[in-house]
């Protein structure tokens, strides 16, 4: 199986002329939905279907769907609760599980590959983009409930993305709309930011998004556009053989790295395995018509891992006892 390298966005509930013309090109590997792509089951359902059936093309399926205020689907979804309140009693375990469980159970049963999760930052009570969509301030309490809520999803048949590598929590800035610096040295990254990461590549973690920040004392470059963190760090210090996603391309954070094309190039250039162009039409047709992405095969290769494995419809899940448990977990928390 051939997946392409990069990763579009939709603007609406249904697919437009273009989108299809768009999904068909041999560069698009990949489509992320938004809140505008949702308004109900029925509708959602057959977007998923439209996007597999218009193309030809091997398409991974995505979404942002942490809970708390990152939560693309809301009515007839299971309201989540942000991250950090399984912090907050002492079954923290199981709930961060059940969390993981029932976040990828509801995404599966609609046919989605894969939510961008789990947010493996800590919250260092700096960074408001961060704030409690991080697990803990402590990276062995991260490491530790990470660990469960990965097994949730897996068993949810859904693989599993840390991000935001090597560390977005010590940043005050947004870098949505800011260019973050990151002044900490080596050591200091080493013996907290990086522990979550480490700790959860050696159980098998399936893919990465590195941030968009620059880590001023190590590299002139946000990490998602450096050799050096994507190379050097992830594959060979950390001995990390999963997909590296991008964070998306037409973030400020990005900017330092010259237009879309370039953007787009460099991620690649640096080991990228998928680019995220999300949010400009026009930066994504960019990237189409000019860049040049070259791909391995063992890339291709590693971005068939996040394929979502067989799973059970919604009428199906909805009939659980499993489900309709967690979903009284999360509410409890919410």
């Amino acid at each position: 199986m051939h997946i392409a390298p990069l990763m579009l966005d939709l603007n609406g509930i249904e697919l437009s002329a273009e989108e299809q013309e768009l999904l068909q090109h041999p560069l698009t590997g990949g489509v992320i939905l938004f809140s505008r792509n949702y308004e109900s089951i029925e509708q959602l359902d057959q977007l998923v279907k439209s996007i597999r059936t218009t193309t030809k093309n091997n398409i991974l399926i995505s979404v942002d769907h942490e809970g708390g205020r990152v939560q693309r689907f809301r009515t007839e979804f299971t309201e989540l609760p942000a991250i950090a309140k399984l912090c907050e009693n002492d079954h923290s375990e199981k709930k961060s599980y059940q969390h993981g469980w029932l976040m990828a159970a509801e995404v599966r049963a609609m046919g989605i590959d894969f939510s961008f999760a789990p947010v493996l930052d800590i919250n260092y009570g700096v960074s408001e983009v961060i704030g409690d969509r991080a697990f803990n301030q402590d990276p062995e309490i991260i490491s530790h409930l990470a660990s469960e809520y990965i097994k949730g999803m897996r068993d949810a048949g859904m693989a599993s993305t840390g991000k935001h590598f090597p560390g977005h929590g010590a940043v005050t800035e947004d870098s949505h709309h800011e260019i973050p610096k990151d002044s900490r040295s080596r050591e200091e990254i080493w013996q907290a930011d990086i522990v979550p990461f480490a700790a959860l590549i050696k159980s098998g973690l399936d893919a990465v998004m590195p941030a968009h920040v620059i880590y001023t004392e190590i590299d002139d470059k946000p990490a998602g556009f450096s050799p050096y963190w994507l190379q050097q760090v992830l594959r060979k210090e950390l001995s990390f053989d999963g997909v590296i996603f991008s964070d998306d391309l037409t973030m400020e954070g990005a900017s330092v790295m010259g237009g879309y094309t370039e953007r787009a190039e460099a991620a690649m250039q640096a080991g990228c395995d998928m680019v995220l162009v999300c949010n400009n039409r026009a930066g994504a047709i960019e990237v189409i018509d000019k860049a040049k992405l070259e791909q391995t095969d063992s890339s291709s290769k590693r971005l068939t891992r996040m394929v979502g494995q067989s799973f059970m419809n919604r009428s199906a899940l909805l009939d659980t006892k499993q489900w309709a448990e967690a979903v009284d977990e999360m509410a409890a928390l919410a």
